[in-house]
């Protein structure tokens, strides 16, 4: 919410991204890895540079414009579930039956809680156009994510390709901005810089590398998990200092959510025993 105001949104994640890559590639010199990659390899971190690091904040900050913070995480929360309908959009695999019912919960789960609004929808305003740039945010991070796990596959370590796919996404907005006009303005106030500050270290340095690890042992569905428990914590902070008015179809949108992204990641019972 402190990323919000003076600087451009696309220049928070140029300061926040272009940083942590410059870290990363400075740890990576010091401990003697890899820096030359094929074609093929550079052309996914690429993608996952746009999915990860670029596109999907340029939605996901500039929705936060038009909804509250703690709303926008909702709609991030179905992550695991956009995973899952990108699978079986592009790769072809076919949900189980109670995976699919966990989709449909959480797609009622963002109907409910936005329902006030969608009543007067309009894609070129408001809240409406707000949904759309956080539906868009989540999608690019889940095909981020199922790049990132063909990525580590291919044999690219997190700490190789993360460096390189960060400097993609940075340039890719720079690019944007330069297009577009956009200043690479920055705000010197404690609340903008503290803020950022913690975006480079815990939410991207630790928060990132934590979920690369945890892509290496299981697939983009259960990775996605992380982001069930966003919109609780969200949720929270927006109503202590964004002034968020809890409603009663709030309460069971968030529920319906949380029970969904339960069945699309729970494992089933045969597999437990």
């Amino acid at each position: 919410m402190f990323q919000l105001g003076m600087v451009p949104p696309e220049a928070s994640v140029v300061y926040r991204f272009g940083s942590v890559a410059l870290l990363m590639f400075l740890w990576a010199l010091l401990k003697g890895h890899r820096f030359r990659f094929s074609a093929k390899e550079h052309l996914l971190m690429a993608l996952q540079g746009a999915c990860l690091f670029s596109i999907n904040f340029l939605f996901i900050y500039n929705s936060a414009f038009y909804l509250s913070t703690g709303l926008v995480s909702v709609v991030f929360s179905t992550a695991s579930i956009m995973t899952l309908l990108l699978n079986a959009l592009l790769l072809k695999i076919r949900p189980a039956p109670r995976v699919l019912i966990g989709a449909c919960l959480g797609a009622l789960g963002i109907l409910v809680i936005f329902w006030p609004e969608l009543e007067g929808f309009s894609p070129a305003g408001g809240s409406g156009l707000g949904l759309l740039l956080s539906l868009a945010g989540t999608a690019c991070f889940s095909l981020g994510g199922m790049v990132s796990a063909r990525s580590q596959a291919a044999g690219i370590s997190v700490q190789e390709g993360m460096p390189w796919a960060m400097l993609y996404g940075t340039l890719l907005l720079c690019v944007y901005m330069v297009i577009t006009g956009t200043k690479f303005s920055f705000d010197p106030r404690l609340p903008y810089v503290a803020s950022l500050l913690y975006l480079v270290i815990f939410a991207t340095l630790v928060g990132f590398a934590a979920y690369f690890a945890l892509l290496r042992r299981v697939n983009p569905e259960r990775a996605s998990y992380v982001t069930v428990l966003i919109p609780l914590v969200a949720l929270a902070l927006s109503t202590l200092f964004e002034g968020y008015q809890w409603t009663l179809l709030a309460g069971l949108g968030v529920v319906l959510i949380l029970v969904g992204n339960v069945l699309v990641l729970g494992r089933p019972k045969a597999a437990a025993d």
